[in-house]
């Protein structure tokens, strides 16, 4: 694995992904959403909303969805 902190934060989202994998696609999506909303940080939030705009390479679909999810609540709040 490399030493790019956006290539470990992919690997952590995946690692996250896994671990709801079993409970079916909507649960994933909404356990790894609020797993990442809950415990990183804003600066992890920055590098990975980043990087899923960029296509999101290496991302499984189900969190590269809650990625997407994530970041549209994020920008929505903001303009309210």
């Amino acid at each position: 694995m490399s030493h790019n902190p956006q290539d470990r934060l992919v690997y952590m989202a995946n690692q996250i992904g896994k671990f709801f994998q079993s409970q079916g696609q909507e649960k994933e999506v909404a356990g790894v959403a609020e797993h990442i909303k809950k415990f990183w940080d804003p600066r992890m939030l920055k590098t990975i909303y980043a990087h899923h705009d960029a296509g999101g390479a290496g991302l499984d679909p189900a969190v590269k969805e809650a990625i997407g999810k994530l970041k549209d609540a994020a920008v929505a709040k903001e303009k309210a």
